[in-house]
């Protein structure tokens, strides 16, 4: 049986760098399980952590919050709102067993906003590690209240590779990192656990070496092994598949496109992020037929042109959701949803109505269409998951005050679209979703997005989440059958160098 690599972590990179007096990295094998003697920590020091908390949560702050960000006693920002650094870490490495690092460093961040009505600050930061996995700790302090030396963020150290830096610092880049449930509690419930955060970049030197005999020398060659080498294909599944992939894919020649588009729906959660953030201390209102469902909102169907020779589709969808939140100025309304698709792209296009007046078929969302089918499949054409990004037009849809939390290239949630004959719900019958909830009502809890904005990634502005919904829910709340009327609207495929037959 081959033998198992090592995974490489943070502690084996910096047991290598004290071993060799930091002037190489390498990625040794651990102290031999036999060692008696517990051997001495070893120091760490001149040490620095980039770390922006979550960038969607600084744009809101100076945004639609109208309020300010510090950055004290060590800790500076960089330019236009950028990432923190926290200086001068000074920490240990455990060499035995445990493999664990703690490096602590100096500097507050405070982030303020009394039109909004909090105060945060995030104090004595320190990184720990042990194996594959670490958190951020840090102290802190919510309108007043302090919790001390909560984990604030995990980390996860699987994938990453040590660098050389200045001095023969060791760097690790990019550290995925996300917010833990003491964390979501300090951030007054506008994000939950499991959120993405800014990546962290951790900078540490190698301190004097111990005065006691190492337990073991460094083993064999200092190459890295393992993991440490980048794989052959490094986008993953980034890189797209050869052919597409899920449900929209045709599983046999006997499937063939819908003939008639008798009824259909789309399921759209605008950005999760932002529906948390509205919930908080607002409300969001559907009507006219749209429904709320745990990933968001169902629309129902008006009408639709498929061509799926031609990979066209021009449909339209009915309903609407407004999101109000009277405290910080915020009153949207979405409504008269369209897709327009051909082949890989798309456009999601939306009538916004706020106070000042309705902006109608705002250009609101590219769509990323390259991995669905046009194809039907039991008489259904479903597009599904589909990639969403905020446009030009639609970041201009909230701009509030002057300033413009978003930006364009922003991720919104993804995009559902199924039309055909009768749809199946989640139970495998036809006919509405017995899920989804009617009436208008409030938002769900959710969570707020990764690298958005506002609201914490929503703030009044869309917060960027990347959120996935079930394929099940997905199926599920696509098939909620729009049966009042849909009979009466049926659109014909068009045949290719056939007449159009109704």
């Amino acid at each position: 049986m081959a033998a198992t690599r090592r995974p490489l972590t943070l502690a084996a990179a910096v047991a290598t760098a004290c071993a060799l007096g930091a002037t190489a990295l390498a990625l040794p094998a651990l102290a031999a399980d036999g060692d008696k003697a517990a051997p001495p920590k070893l120091e760490l020091k001149d040490g620095t952590l980039d770390w922006g908390v979550k960038e969607s949560f600084r744009k809101y702050v100076t945004g639609i919050a109208m309020g300010s960000i510090e950055a004290t006693d060590g800790a500076k920002q960089a330019p236009d709102n950028g990432v923190f650094t926290f200086t001068d870490g000074k920490g240990t490495y455990d060499p035995g067993p445990t493999h664990a690092t703690s490096v602590g460093f100096k500097g507050n961040v405070r982030f303020l906003s009394k039109a909004h009505a909090f105060d945060i600050k995030i104090a004595d930061v320190k990184v720990v590690t042990e194996g594959k996995g670490g958190a951020i700790q840090a102290d802190v302090t919510l309108n007043g209240a302090t919790q001390n030396d909560i984990d604030l963020a995990k980390l996860d150290l699987s994938t990453i590779k040590p660098g050389q830096g200045e001095g023969g610092a060791m760097t690790f880049k990019d550290i995925p990192a996300t917010l833990t449930a003491d964390g979501a509690k300090a951030f007054n419930g506008m994000y939950k656990e499991g959120e993405k955060l800014d990546p962290a970049t951790l900078t540490v030197k190698a301190g004097a070496a111990p005065t006691e005999e190492p337990t073991a020398d460094p083993t064999g060659s200092p190459e890295p092994t393992g993991s440490a080498k980048p794989t052959a294909d490094p986008t993953g599944s980034a890189k797209p598949t050869a052919d597409p992939t899920g449900s929209a894919k045709p599983t046999s020649g006997t499937e063939r496109p819908a003939d008639k588009i008798a009824e259909g729906s789309l399921s759209w959660g605008l950005k999760e992020s932002f529906r948390t953030y509205i919930s908080t201390g607002g409300d969001a209102t559907v009507a006219g037929g749209a429904k709320k469902v745990s990933s968001g909102y169902t629309f129902p169907y008006a009408k639709a042109d498929v061509d799926s020779d031609a990979k066209k589709i021009d449909a339209s969808f009915g309903g609407s959701v407004r999101f109000a939140y009277k405290a910080h100025g915020i009153d949207m309304k979405f409504s008269d949803i369209k897709v327009k698709a051909n082949g890989a792209k798309g456009t999601l296009l939306v009538d916004v109505t706020t106070p000042q007046g309705t902006n109608n078929d705002v250009e609101f969302a590219t769509l990323d269409l390259s991995k669905v089918s046009y194809e039907a499949k039991n008489d259904v054409v479903l597009l599904d998951k589909v990639p969403a990004t905020l446009t030009e037009p639609g970041a201009k849809q909230f701009a509030n005050r002057g300033t413009r939390p978003y930006e364009p290239g922003e991720k919104l949630d993804p995009v559902t679209v199924a039309l055909g004959g009768d749809l199946p719900s989640d139970d495998g019958k036809t006919g509405n979703d017995p899920t989804a909830s009617t009436g208008t009502g409030t938002t769900g809890s959710g969570s707020v997005g990764g690298g958005g904005s506002a609201g914490g990634d929503t703030g009044g502005s869309l917060a960027s989440t990347g959120a996935s919904i079930p394929s099940t829910a997905l199926l599920g709340t696509a098939g909620v059958a729009m049966a009042a009327g849909a009979a009466a609207v049926v659109v014909a495929r068009r045949r290719r160098g056939g007449p159009e037959t109704a």
